[in-house]
């Protein structure tokens, strides 16, 4: 006879539990019976927030349906257990369904923590913390949605929190995060990272209060939620609020039966994960073990593993939480890992620190700077999934090599031990890994991930579990796969000639024909890849219809997200060449709105400080004075730099700003894998730094020499000379299909000189094809370009002829009378700039002047 085993819970652990034991229990010594609160059968919380980014409740599920077809499992869903009788060994439901254990496990996990605030009961006030939570704040949102611009709040800065804000802005919402604390996740990074993290959250348009402790929720005359009281005196106005602050145990049912509780709650368990009560165990967020509960999903998978073990007769026990974290946020990246805070006597601490890029990277490492202790990286945690598994142990070489950017401090390669965890969440060795492609046959990413569950939970791992197949399959001799990522089988490259010559155009399409899961939505890897491909083998607004959802953040509003949450426009200045008609017309437009100006190094102005609802407004305003996009916020042409050339300069020999315009005018709004940058130079003293740009030009007395592969950033390069010595019209058709050739074959945010290092034959690969025709395609190549010529139109005239489009930014039927309180400025050098925390109680609210628009479909700006 089996025994039965009651399982009180349906979430993660719980699932993570009946998997373990199920693929162990090969005898059937156990018959499982799960009683779980909610209706649906486990999903994964840990991946709440990508329900906002239309995935469908069902697409959270965890594992594979068949457990719970098993006939030693049954599921029992929508009934919770309110009471537990340890002498009869029985449990009862609030159905009144009755269950006799030989063995129970508590897996009730954690609830989520609401302060005693006033007003936290009112409509439009939410927790984050299941499915039910997020739809119902999503249908919130999009019912306020549909006559105003929503102002959201979130009450806590931690790792939920951030999320939440997330979401809520992905929803549309303007949204502010209040940190009771110093810093932003302080539980998980230090006052430094935080800061960082701070910046980060700015740029993505989410405002951050610091310090901000709520005492009041204030409803609105309309009903629902009106605005937040602070302790300090001041106010947040908000329609929705959702609280984040923090989890509790639920214990509720082990206080009620006399099982042991620990001091700050939560059920005492040893390290097997046994209560007081040994026909009892209790695992996940609502065991306290070594006397602390952990809120993290890789302690509580460890515990379910234990107990199974123990279940079937093993001595395993817990080894310690891993608390490494990082953040599933899309465009901000943070990590944190082994002992954060430098807590171990004589630690030391190697920070590198980026202000200006967003970035803040930390290792705590032992005193003699070899062990790696723990660490904390911010704006590029590219690092993490490498480091995380060396804690405890040596790293070869000098420890800050680790913190440098890619390519600029030779940090050596980490070889990782076969015993070295990878993937914490579901305890997943490096050793595993390598076995799954040496042993089992496993020869792509997915089938290492269903092989040894690395990556199923959080994903965190999968850059480094990508990393070992790679490297393990080739040394097997097997043939690696290049796939753009889950969802698409094929390289970018071969994405591209797929979607090219097939003809389709959206994403729906191009999944349901070339992707792996056809029913599957995509991902943050595969749906700006796909949109800017469309671009050029498609080609349509950014806005129009379905390729508006694939957007990255920037071309979502056709202008650069600022820190403070404001954007910035910059016009096309074709080679840098301005009319003071229209130097005028930018000034009158900055003075008007109170855009601070500055003068780029791709020769144009960029004008700082305005609202998302005042884009349309300067767009018109600038449309007018004869400007357009000058695409500074998208992966494409940026700018073609010039000097004066011939036309000035007695030194120069041909008309450089007559041919840098006409080059800027040509390939304007050019999407491709990674932005793309030109300059032209008149003579050989070049003025214009043509050798640092994507395609360089320089004059000579015979024509013009042509550089490619040429760029500035973390790993400058210089261009490499490709031809010389042509005439204007051979240059151009020699550009047009270069271009054409990278956006073609090179991968995904891939610059033109690694592309060109990767080429079949180099420079001389590309030279071939680009000059000589070697692949019989330049034929093609120009009709391509000479297409793309003829299709362009302006983002921003387009946007502002189309209702629809400007929808996305605001009611403009008057512009608000109220500027946006969490926008404030202090002068500066006779302009304004953002205020720092420190400076914003005496900043002003906003820029001097308010746009409305007039009756008559005429945009204009009164003082």
């Amino acid at each position: 006879m089996n025994q039965h085993l009651v399982v009180v819970g349906g979430g993660m652990v719980a699932q993570r539990l009946v998997e373990a034991l199920r693929d162990r229990d090969t005898a059937g010594a156990w018959r499982i019976t799960v009683l779980a609160e909610e209706p649906r059968r486990p999903y994964d919380r840990v991946a709440l927030t990508s329900y906002f980014s239309g995935r469908d409740a069902d697409d959270l599920a965890l594992g594979d349906p068949e457990l719970w077809s098993d006939p030693l499992v049954t599921l029992v869903r929508d009934d919770a257990v309110t009471q537990v009788d340890r002498d009869a060994k029985t449990v009862t439901t609030a159905r009144g369904r009755t269950e006799h254990y030989d063995h129970l496990v508590l897996a009730t996990g954690s609830s989520a923590w609401v302060p005693p605030l006033e007003g936290a009961d009112l409509p439009g006030v939410f927790v984050y913390r299941t499915v039910d939570d997020v739809a119902a704040l999503r249908g919130y949102v999009e019912k306020l949605s549909e006559d105003r611009v929503v102002k959201g709040a979130v009450l806590g800065g931690g790792l939920l929190g951030l999320e939440a804000a997330g979401a809520l802005q992905a929803l549309g919402a303007r949204t502010t995060v209040l940190q009771v604390g110093t810093h932003l996740m302080s539980a998980q990074v230090d006052l430094g990272g935080g800061e960082a993290l701070r910046r980060l959250i700015n740029q993505l348009g989410v405002g951050v209060r610091l310090n901000a402790m709520t005492t009041t929720i204030k409803p609105h005359r309309r009903g629902g939620v009106g605005r937040l009281e602070l302790a300090d005196g001041g106010r947040v106005d908000a329609d929705v609020v959702v609280i984040a602050a923090g989890v509790r145990p639920r214990d509720e049912l082990g206080r009620a039966s006399g099982l042991a509780i620990g001091e700050r709650g939560g059920i005492v368990v040893d390290d097997t994960c046994l209560t007081s009560d040994l026909d009892i165990s209790a695992v996940g967020e609502v065991a306290c073990i070594q006397g602390a509960t952990i809120g993290l999903v890789a302690p509580g998978y460890a515990m379910a593993e234990i107990t199974a073990d123990r279940l079937l007769g093993g001595t395993s026990s817990f080894p310690g939480a891993d608390t490494a974290t990082k953040l599933k946020l899309s465009g901000v990246d943070v990590a944190s890992f082994g002992d954060a805070f430098g807590q171990t006597p004589g630690a030391l601490e190697i920070v590198w620190a980026d202000p200006v890029g967003g970035v803040y990277k930390k290792l705590v490492m032992s005193d003699d700077a070899r062990t790696l202790l723990g660490g904390v990286l911010v704006g590029d945690a590219s690092a993490y999934a490498s480091l995380r598994p060396m804690l405890g142990r040596e790293l070869p070489g000098d420890p800050a090599a680790f913190l440098l950017p890619e390519g600029g401090g030779g940090a050596p390669e980490l070889e990782l031990p076969d015993d070295a965890a990878v993937c914490s969440c579901n305890n997943v060795s490096a050793g595993t890994i390598r076995g799954a492609v040496t042993e089992h046959g496993c020869t792509d990413l997915g089938a290492v991930k269903a092989c040894t569950k690395a990556g199923t939970s959080c994903g965190s791992c999968l850059p480094l579990v990508k990393k070992l197949v790679t490297t393990e399959l080739a040394a097997q001799g097997i043939a690696v796969s290049t796939a753009l990522c889950e969802h698409f089988a094929l390289s970018r490259a071969q994405l591209y000639d797929a979607v090219r010559v097939s003809g389709v155009s959206s994403f729906t399409q191009v999944i349901e024909r070339f992707g792996t899961r056809a029913e599957g939505r995509g991902c943050d890897i595969c749906r700006p890849t796909v949109a800017s491909i469309l671009a050029t083998t498609s080609p349509a607004h950014v806005l129009e219809g379905e390729r508006a959802t694939l957007q990255d953040t920037n071309d979502h509003v056709m202008a650069n997200l600022q820190k403070d949450g404001s954007y910035s426009v910059v016009p096309r200045i074709a080679g840098g060449e301005v009319t003071p008609e229209g130097l005028i017309a930018i000034g009158e437009v900055a003075k008007d709105f109170g855009l601070y100006t500055k003068i780029t190094g791709g020769q144009r102005i960029d004008m700082f400080g305005a609202r998302i609802d005042q884009l349309p407004l300067i767009w018109q305003r600038l449309v007018d004075a004869g400007f357009e996009s000058g695409h500074a916020y998208g992966k494409s042409l940026r700018t073609v730099k010039s000097c004066v050339g011939s036309t000035w300069c007695r030194f120069g020999v041909q008309d450089s700003v007559a041919l840098a315009v006409m080059l800027e005018l040509r390939y304007r709004g050019l999407r491709s894998p990674h932005k793309i940058k030109l300059g032209v130079s008149g003579c050989a003293r070049e003025c214009a730094e043509a050798r640092g740009k994507d395609v360089g030009v320089i004059a000579t007395d015979k024509g013009w020499n042509v550089y490619v592969g040429g760029n500035g950033g973390f790993t400058p390069r210089h261009a490499q000379l490709l031809a010389e010595d042509l005439d204007t019209e051979t240059l151009v058709r020699t550009i047009d299909r270069f271009l054409l050739y990278y956006v073609r074959t090179a991968d995904r945010l891939q610059r033109t000189a690694p592309w060109i290092e990767e080429v079949e034959g180099g420079l001389d690969g590309v030279r071939a094809v680009v000059m000589e025709d070697s692949l019989g395609i330049a034929a093609d190549l120009d009709e391509q370009m000479a297409l793309h010529v003829v299709e362009y139109e302006d983002e921003w005239k387009a946007t502002l002829e189309d209702p629809e489009k400007l929808r996305r930014f605001a009611s403009f039927v008057n512009a608000p009378d109220t500027p946006d309180p969490s926008l404030a400025y202090v002068p500066e050098r006779g302009q304004s700039r953002p205020a720092t925390a420190d400076e914003r109680d005496d900043a002003r609210p906003t820029p001097h002047h308010e746009p409305v628009l007039v009756a008559g479909a005429r945009l204009e700006v009164r003082s």
